[in-house]
């Protein structure tokens, strides 16, 4: 589930912002929801949750993502989750932070730690992931059983080193209800961040999503949803391998491909 916002100029007004609800399986945007002007994600996040059928679904998250209200409601809708932990929730992001640092520093056998280490090099730069999962410590780090299913966490370090040697490292951390190895947690995690390039990069490319002048009342809303629409026709069409931009393309150029995408 990713955020984006859409540009509204030639006024004081605000660009609107979308929470939308992604497939990665099938690349197609299942629901999104506008975030209040008076509010923000947190707010928007529950009323998209509640359109769509969870079960058996894992959800993941950014941080904003990251509220015990939203994490009851993905349990109570029998799915997993999987939310980026930062600082606005300080309490849990210290225990977890604390408790990766005993387990590496000292690696203690009574933890149930697993890792996987991804690299990657390219134009002369070259980038390591390793990612650190500990199952079964809801025990230790949720005490008070405040976070529905909570049951491992996640800890993902970045480093990069530049053509000139110069390294530069991040952690990222994760909460999650699932029980699994690094492994697969490190394929899930890249699953939900390669959504920027198969839904936001195209929407702002493609369709020119950013450059949008479009504002007065309700119109830039559902201009969105139609391109959520169109877009969601365009990769459902496998009659062709080409570019998503060519198909787009095509429809404007051929009125029997364009009754074809809107009759898939």
């Amino acid at each position: 589930m990713h955020s984006g916002s859409q540009a509204a100029v030639h006024s004081a007004q605000k660009a609107i912002v979308m929470v939308s609800a992604f497939s990665r399986q099938r690349e197609l945007v299942l629901a999104q929801e506008k975030v209040n002007k008076k509010s923000n994600e947190i707010t928007a996040v529950p009323k998209l949750l509640k359109v769509l059928k969870l079960s058996g679904a894992i959800v993941s998250l950014d941080a904003m993502g990251c509220q015990r209200k939203i994490v009851n409601q993905i349990v109570e809708g029998k799915a997993d989750y999987l939310i980026t932990l930062k600082n606005n929730q300080p309490g849990l992001y210290e225990r977890v932070n604390e408790l990766f640092e005993l387990a590496l520093s000292q690696d203690k056998t009574d933890l149930n730690l697993s890792c996987h280490t991804v690299f990657k090099s390219s134009h002369g730069r070259t980038e390591a992931r390793y990612y650190h999962v500990l199952n079964n410590v809801s025990e230790i780090v949720d005490q008070e059983q405040k976070w529905s299913g909570l049951n491992s966490i996640v800890r993902v370090e970045y480093l990069r080193k530049s053509k000139k040697g110069k390294i530069k490292t991040k952690n990222r951390y994760y909460i999650t209800s699932l029980s699994k190895n690094a492994e697969e947690i490190a394929e899930y995690i890249r699953g939900h961040w390669s959504i920027e390039n198969q839904l936001h990069w195209i929407l702002d490319v493609t369709f020119r999503e950013d450059d949008s002048r479009i504002r007065k009342d309700n119109t830039p809303e559902n201009l969105a949803v139609i391109r959520h629409i169109a877009l969601n026709l365009l990769k459902l069409d496998k009659s062709s391998s080409i570019s998503i931009k060519g198909k787009r393309n095509k429809a404007g150029w051929d009125d029997n491909y364009l009754l074809q995408l809107v009759k898939n």
